[in-house]
Protein backbone atom coordinates (compact mmCIF):
# COMPACT_ATOMS: atom_id res chain seq x y z
CA UNK A 1 0.00 0.00 0.00
CA UNK A 2 1.07 3.58 -0.65
CA UNK A 3 0.51 6.11 2.13
CA UNK A 4 -0.32 9.56 0.75
CA UNK A 5 -1.22 12.45 3.04
CA UNK A 6 -2.91 15.75 2.30
CA UNK A 7 -1.73 18.68 4.42
CA UNK A 8 -4.97 19.54 6.23
CA UNK A 9 -4.44 23.04 7.55
CA UNK A 10 -6.67 24.94 5.10
CA UNK A 11 -7.98 24.65 1.55
CA UNK A 12 -9.10 21.84 -0.75
CA UNK A 13 -8.24 18.87 1.44
CA UNK A 14 -11.39 16.75 1.01
CA UNK A 15 -11.31 16.99 -2.79
CA UNK A 16 -7.82 15.51 -2.93
CA UNK A 17 -8.69 12.81 -0.38
CA UNK A 18 -11.76 11.79 -2.38
CA UNK A 19 -9.72 11.29 -5.54
CA UNK A 20 -6.91 9.49 -3.70
CA UNK A 21 -9.39 7.10 -2.09
CA UNK A 22 -10.50 5.96 -5.56
CA UNK A 23 -7.15 4.15 -5.90
CA UNK A 24 -7.24 0.73 -4.26
CA UNK A 25 -3.50 0.75 -3.57
CA UNK A 26 -3.55 4.10 -1.71
CA UNK A 27 -4.16 4.81 1.96
CA UNK A 28 -5.09 8.50 2.03
CA UNK A 29 -5.19 10.62 5.15
CA UNK A 30 -5.38 14.25 6.26
CA UNK A 31 -2.24 15.29 8.15
CA UNK A 32 -1.50 18.26 10.40
CA UNK A 33 1.00 16.93 12.96
CA UNK A 34 4.73 16.35 12.64
CA UNK A 35 4.52 12.68 13.62
CA UNK A 36 1.88 12.14 10.92
CA UNK A 37 4.15 13.64 8.26
CA UNK A 38 6.97 11.23 9.02
CA UNK A 39 4.75 8.19 8.36
CA UNK A 40 3.99 9.13 4.74
CA UNK A 41 5.27 7.93 1.36
CA UNK A 42 4.03 11.11 -0.33
CA UNK A 43 2.35 14.42 0.50
CA UNK A 44 -0.02 16.81 -1.29
CA UNK A 45 -0.14 20.47 -0.30
CA UNK A 46 -3.56 21.61 -1.54
CA UNK A 47 -4.86 24.86 -2.92
CA UNK A 48 -6.27 27.49 -0.59
CA UNK A 49 -4.88 30.74 0.81
CA UNK A 50 -1.11 30.46 0.66
CA UNK A 51 -0.58 33.16 3.29
CA UNK A 52 -2.91 31.31 5.67
CA UNK A 53 -1.36 27.92 4.97
CA UNK A 54 2.11 29.40 5.47
CA UNK A 55 1.10 30.94 8.79
CA UNK A 56 -0.49 27.69 10.01
CA UNK A 57 2.62 25.71 9.04
CA UNK A 58 4.48 27.99 11.46
CA UNK A 59 1.77 27.76 14.15
CA UNK A 60 1.73 23.95 13.99
CA UNK A 61 5.56 23.89 13.96
CA UNK A 62 5.72 21.91 10.71
CA UNK A 63 8.06 24.05 8.63
CA UNK A 64 11.40 22.46 9.49
CA UNK A 65 9.98 18.94 9.23
CA UNK A 66 8.46 19.66 5.81
CA UNK A 67 11.72 21.15 4.54
CA UNK A 68 13.77 18.24 5.90
CA UNK A 69 11.48 15.57 4.44
CA UNK A 70 11.41 17.34 1.07
CA UNK A 71 15.20 17.56 0.97
CA UNK A 72 15.45 13.89 1.95
CA UNK A 73 13.38 12.94 -1.10
CA UNK A 74 9.76 12.67 0.07
CA UNK A 75 7.55 13.16 -3.02
CA UNK A 76 5.55 16.38 -2.51
CA UNK A 77 2.95 17.80 -4.89
CA UNK A 78 1.75 21.39 -4.50
CA UNK A 79 -1.46 22.47 -6.24
CA UNK A 80 -2.17 26.22 -6.69
CA UNK A 81 -1.36 27.67 -3.24
CA UNK A 82 0.66 24.51 -2.66
CA UNK A 83 2.86 25.51 -5.59
CA UNK A 84 3.48 28.88 -3.93
CA UNK A 85 4.44 27.05 -0.74
CA UNK A 86 7.13 25.08 -2.60
CA UNK A 87 8.61 28.00 -4.58
CA UNK A 88 11.99 29.53 -3.75
CA UNK A 89 10.93 32.90 -5.13
CA UNK A 90 7.59 34.71 -4.99
CA UNK A 91 7.36 37.93 -7.00
CA UNK A 92 6.94 40.96 -4.75
CA UNK A 93 7.77 39.11 -1.55
CA UNK A 94 11.08 38.93 0.27
CA UNK A 95 10.36 35.65 2.06
CA UNK A 96 9.38 32.25 0.71
CA UNK A 97 7.54 29.54 2.63
CA UNK A 98 9.30 26.18 2.17
CA UNK A 99 11.60 27.20 -0.68
CA UNK A 100 12.06 23.65 -1.97
CA UNK A 101 11.66 24.16 -5.74
CA UNK A 102 13.78 26.29 -8.05
CA UNK A 103 10.85 28.24 -9.44
CA UNK A 104 9.68 31.86 -9.31
CA UNK A 105 5.91 32.27 -9.06
CA UNK A 106 3.50 35.13 -9.53
CA UNK A 107 0.74 34.96 -6.95
CA UNK A 108 -2.77 35.43 -8.45
CA UNK A 109 -1.09 35.63 -11.86
CA UNK A 110 -4.41 35.11 -13.64
CA UNK A 111 -6.26 37.67 -11.56
CA UNK A 112 -9.06 37.39 -9.04
CA UNK A 113 -11.89 34.88 -8.62
CA UNK A 114 -13.76 36.33 -11.62
CA UNK A 115 -10.78 35.48 -13.83
CA UNK A 116 -11.05 31.77 -12.98
CA UNK A 117 -11.29 29.51 -16.02
CA UNK A 118 -11.26 25.93 -17.27
CA UNK A 119 -9.45 24.58 -20.30
CA UNK A 120 -8.17 21.31 -21.73
CA UNK A 121 -4.61 20.61 -22.84
CA UNK A 122 -2.43 17.66 -23.72
CA UNK A 123 0.18 16.71 -21.14
CA UNK A 124 2.08 13.88 -22.86
CA UNK A 125 4.05 12.84 -19.79
CA UNK A 126 0.88 12.44 -17.72
CA UNK A 127 -1.80 11.08 -20.08
CA UNK A 128 -2.51 10.18 -23.70
CA UNK A 129 -5.76 12.18 -23.81
CA UNK A 130 -6.33 15.90 -23.22
CA UNK A 131 -6.81 16.76 -19.56
CA UNK A 132 -9.26 19.23 -18.01
CA UNK A 133 -7.49 21.97 -16.04
CA UNK A 134 -9.30 24.25 -13.56
CA UNK A 135 -7.68 27.57 -12.62
CA UNK A 136 -8.99 29.54 -9.61
CA UNK A 137 -7.13 32.73 -8.68
CA UNK A 138 -4.20 30.78 -9.97
CA UNK A 139 -0.52 31.62 -9.78
CA UNK A 140 1.82 30.84 -12.64
CA UNK A 141 5.54 30.31 -12.90
CA UNK A 142 7.69 33.03 -14.44
CA UNK A 143 11.15 31.44 -14.18
CA UNK A 144 12.54 27.97 -13.58
CA UNK A 145 15.98 26.60 -12.75
CA UNK A 146 17.84 24.46 -15.27
CA UNK A 147 16.96 21.28 -13.36
CA UNK A 148 13.20 21.95 -13.51
CA UNK A 149 11.16 20.17 -16.17
CA UNK A 150 8.22 22.10 -17.60
CA UNK A 151 5.17 19.86 -18.07
CA UNK A 152 2.53 22.38 -19.18
CA UNK A 153 2.43 25.91 -20.57
CA UNK A 154 -0.74 27.92 -21.18
CA UNK A 155 0.23 30.54 -23.76
CA UNK A 156 3.57 31.80 -22.39
CA UNK A 157 2.85 30.94 -18.78
CA UNK A 158 4.31 27.86 -17.10
CA UNK A 159 1.61 26.09 -15.08
CA UNK A 160 3.03 22.65 -14.24
CA UNK A 161 6.59 21.58 -13.43
CA UNK A 162 8.53 18.72 -11.94
CA UNK A 163 11.88 18.82 -10.13
CA UNK A 164 13.27 15.57 -8.71
CA UNK A 165 10.79 14.49 -5.99
CA UNK A 166 8.59 17.59 -6.38
CA UNK A 167 5.58 18.27 -8.57
CA UNK A 168 3.77 21.63 -8.79
CA UNK A 169 0.64 22.68 -10.68
CA UNK A 170 -1.10 26.06 -10.91
CA UNK A 171 -4.42 24.32 -11.50
CA UNK A 172 -6.70 22.00 -9.52
CA UNK A 173 -6.90 18.40 -10.82
CA UNK A 174 -8.85 17.56 -7.65
CA UNK A 175 -11.78 19.67 -8.88
CA UNK A 176 -12.35 17.43 -11.91
CA UNK A 177 -13.33 13.77 -12.19
CA UNK A 178 -10.14 13.03 -14.12
CA UNK A 179 -7.57 11.29 -11.91
CA UNK A 180 -4.62 11.17 -14.32
CA UNK A 181 -2.56 13.75 -12.41
CA UNK A 182 -3.19 11.89 -9.15
CA UNK A 183 -2.19 8.64 -10.88
CA UNK A 184 0.99 10.35 -12.08
CA UNK A 185 1.84 11.46 -8.54
CA UNK A 186 1.10 8.01 -7.09
CA UNK A 187 3.43 6.45 -9.69
CA UNK A 188 6.08 8.97 -8.64
CA UNK A 189 5.60 7.91 -5.00
CA UNK A 190 5.86 4.23 -5.93
CA UNK A 191 9.11 4.87 -7.84
CA UNK A 192 10.50 6.61 -4.75
CA UNK A 193 9.59 3.62 -2.55
CA UNK A 194 11.26 1.21 -4.98
CA UNK A 195 14.46 3.28 -5.03
CA UNK A 196 14.54 3.27 -1.22
CA UNK A 197 14.03 -0.52 -1.13
CA UNK A 198 16.93 -1.02 -3.55
CA UNK A 199 19.14 1.20 -1.38
CA UNK A 200 18.47 -0.85 1.75
CA UNK A 201 18.54 -4.18 -0.12
CA UNK A 202 14.92 -5.26 0.43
Amino acid sequence: MVRVGVLALQGGVEEHLTLLESFSEVVASPVKKRNELTKLDGLIIPGGESTTIGRLIEVFDLKETLIRLGREGLPIWGTCAGMIMLAKDIIGEEQNHLGLMNIEVKRNGYGNQLASFRTEVEVPKVAEESLPLVFIRAPYITEVGSEVEVLVRIDENIVAVEEENFLATSFHPELTTNSKFHQYFIDKVKAHIQRDEIKIGV
